[in-house]
């Protein structure tokens, strides 16, 4: 049962969220900020005093099913319970008795820092009447066993709408837009939907579970925070309930159409072809193909041609470390380009979005310079 707790802890990703020191995994404290301000993550080990050592088991189930509180109060949604709340009671129990093998640790969170109203907890209750269907996932009788464990998995532990679903002005997932891409710390969660150019639907199910597992496949490379997601989470679960994943991904219709793409400005284009000539031929190549898995390859690229041009910004502002995973253990690195004017980034993030058969809208000076801050 603790094995299979800690196997569930790490496809939720929970040392992530609930760590703010190497030295003291799941006590707590780490920063998480929201458009409302910040909220700091719970102490998870089972200290008596700042942990969950003295939680019962029914506190600990309605912590994860309903997102409250052993006194009564509400959780604020960055702690994901409404996705927590389609898991099965054998499996949060499982998590919970891993959890208590863990050293406790003496540590108690800041309490959130959050504007007014929302730092009024009690206005929780009307967020949850407004937003929160709490109940277990629902299997599709016409679909496979794998399909439905896929699922189980996307849209409850793994909780991979939370920053892949946009949010409505409250921080609730919009329903009717489920998986188009959305800001997460100053990066944009790409589409994990069957749209053409910034989803998966260039992709097939072994793409996917790729990615997942070893941080890369032929199309992209992960960074920014999906870059933690592989390393604590995806590349520890087992294969099969990673390729599980990919299947359900792979299923899901395309949303909403991608928004009409105006031809860029050829100063521009001509500018950015310049800059990419001078700087980034010698890992990407002139046309473009880079060495898959090692420099991702640029024509096609989902990651590239997203409606939100952030991610793009944020790799050439701050380069990329490519991550290393049992599964891909070579490294690949591209430098920052932070010296770069505003315009000269913005240029060349356009070339790269709409060169070689891409489209995607051009990116402006505006947005590098809100990045760059």
């Amino acid at each position: 049962m603790v094995a299979k707790g800690k196997a569930l802890a790490e496809a939720g990703n929970c040392e992530s969220c609930h760590t703010a020191d190497p030295k003291k995994p799941f006590a707590g404290g780490k920063r998480v900020d929201t458009p409302f301000g910040a909220i700091y993550s719970a102490n998870l080990t089972p200290d008596r005093d700042t942990g969950i050592g003295r939680w019962s088991d029914e506190q600990f189930r309605r912590a994860m099913r309903y997102g409250e509180a052993p006194d009564g109060s509400l959780y604020y949604p960055a702690f994901p319970y409404p996705h927590f709340t389609k898991l099965v009671r054998e499996d949060m129990f499982a998590i919970r008795a891993y959890l208590g093998t863990l050293a406790p640790v003496s540590n108690t969170p800041p309490p959130p820092a959050l504007r007014w109203p929302l730092n009024y907890r009690p206005l929780m209750r009307l967020w949850n009447y407004a937003f929160f269907k709490p109940g277990l996932f629902e299997p599709d009788q016409n679909k496979s066993a794998e399909w439905n464990r896929g699922g189980y998995l996307v849209e409850g532990l793994a909780h991979c709408g939370a920053c892949h679903t946009p949010k409505n002005f409250l921080g609730a997932e919009r329903s009717k837009r489920r998986f188009t891409g959305s800001m997460v710390g100053g990066w944009f969660a790409p589409r994990l939907d069957a749209a053409a150019r910034g989803g998966l639907k260039s992709w097939s199910v072994d793409d996917i579970a790729e990615y997942l597992l070893s941080g890369r496949n032929a199309h992209s490379h992960a960074d920014g925070p999906m870059a933690q997601v592989v390393l604590n989470s995806t590349s520890q679960m087992s294969e099969a309930d990673v390729r599980a994943m990919a299947v359900y991904l792979k299923g899901l219709a395309a949303g909403p159409p991608e928004p009409a793409v105006a031809a860029p400005a050829p100063e521009q284009m001509a500018n950015g072809e310049k800059l990419y000539k001078r700087s980034c031929v010698a890992c990407h190549e002139l046309d473009g193909s880079g060495a898959p898995r090692i420099y991702p390859p640029l024509p096609g690229n989902a990651n590239l041609q997203s409606a939100n041009p952030a991610s793009a910004i944020r790799i050439v502002l701050d380069g990329a470390e490519t991550i290393t995973t049992p599964r891909a253990p070579n490294t690949g690195s591209m430098p920052p380009y932070s010296k770069w004017p505003d315009q000269d980034v913005a240029d060349v993030v356009t070339y790269i979005r709409n060169a070689w058969g891409n489209a995607a809208p051009a990116a402006t000076a505006e947005e590098v310079a809100k990045l760059r801050r």
